[in-house]
């Protein structure tokens, strides 16, 4: 319990690991897991480097927005995973980018060539690569100090009660479910530790039941947006995570039209968050980026449904 609410980052079964390989030891001594501690002692913990995998390259076809020799400019699909992890090991991005780029393999580490931030699987959008490590160093430094810009579009249940909003909560690991992230009061006695997090919101479009939000992050944390909106009390639309209890069908429509929204929501696959927007300095040329994308056609095809049904 005392390392598991102090190490966010990390699930029970990890910790487990690392106290069963002699990671972690208090006053220089491995423990066993039901050890308890006493006051005074001093825990350490050796977290191993990840062990390097070959990632394979694959021939997967890449929507490519910009290119040049230094970064690549993707518009990820939704369904597509950024890189090679437990349950994912190929098909993703980063087999894609290696294919394309022939010369990514120490760019950003083995585990991850190339890749400066990431989107979730299921939110499609524009993600940018870099090709060599002054390009990395660069656009990583940018994100952290929030010169570059991510601009999200995200359809939220409900009518949300502003125009304009900043979010500011931080997020950590959920105490329970540990593939989760949550807002994390840190006044709370006990509370796994968290991040800053904040998100600024403002309203595109209001619809009969939905709302369209673009979302600006400010901080880049695991699946922010998603945990921001549910926390605010509108979860996006088919988040198939953070929408518990599951937000039901407005109850205005007719049943027909219940049935024709469900078939729609059925066809997201996943939650209706896109990465919009991406902006940028050319970590070469000093150029100011600034890319769009449209939303994909799942998305769109419910924002277009509901305007025909907003009064």
């Amino acid at each position: 319990m005392f390392l598991t609410a102090r190490m966010a980052d990390l699930s029970r079964a990890q910790i487990q690991r690392l106290i069963e390989g002699g990671y972690i030891a208090v006053d220089g001594q491995p423990r066993k897991a039901n050890y308890k501690l006493r006051v005074g002692e001093t825990v350490k913990v050796s977290v191993p480097p990840p062990q390097p995998t070959e990632i394979a390259a694959e021939e997967i076809p890449l929507d490519v927005v910009y290119e040049d020799g230094d970064i690549l400019v993707v518009n990820k699909p939704k369904g597509m995973t950024t890189h090679p992890a437990p349950g994912s090991p190929a098909g993703t991005l980063v087999n894609a980018i290696l294919a394309h780029c022939k010369d990514l393999s120490g760019v950003g580490g083995v585990q991850r060539p190339g890749i400066v931030h990431r989107l979730d699987k299921d939110t499609s959008g524009l993600i940018v690569v870099a090709k060599n490590d002054q390009s990395h160093l660069s656009l990583q430094k940018q994100i952290s100090d929030r010169t570059a810009g991510r601009h999200y579009l995200a359809l939220v249940w409900g009518n949300v009660p502003f125009e304009k909003a900043v979010v500011d909560a931080p997020i950590g690991r959920h105490p329970v479910h540990r593939q989760r992230m949550a807002v994390i009061q840190e006044t709370v006695p006990g509370a796994p530790s968290a991040r800053k997090a904040v998100t600024e919101f403002h309203v595109v479009e209001r619809l009969q039941g939905m709302t369209l939000l673009e979302a600006k992050l400010l901080t880049g944390r695991t699946h922010q947006v998603r945990v921001h909106c549910s926390f605010m009390g509108h979860p996006v639309v088919g988040d198939p995570v953070y929408n518990a209890p599951k937000h039901p069908i407005p109850p205005n429509l007719g049943k027909l039209e219940q049935a024709e929204l469900h078939a729609l929501l059925s066809d997201l696959h996943g939650q209706a968050l896109h990465a919009a927007r991406l902006s940028f300095t050319h970590p070469k040329t000093g150029e100011e980026m600034d890319f769009e994308a449209p939303a994909p056609e799942s998305m769109k095809r419910i924002i277009e449904w509901m305007k025909t049904r907003t009064v």
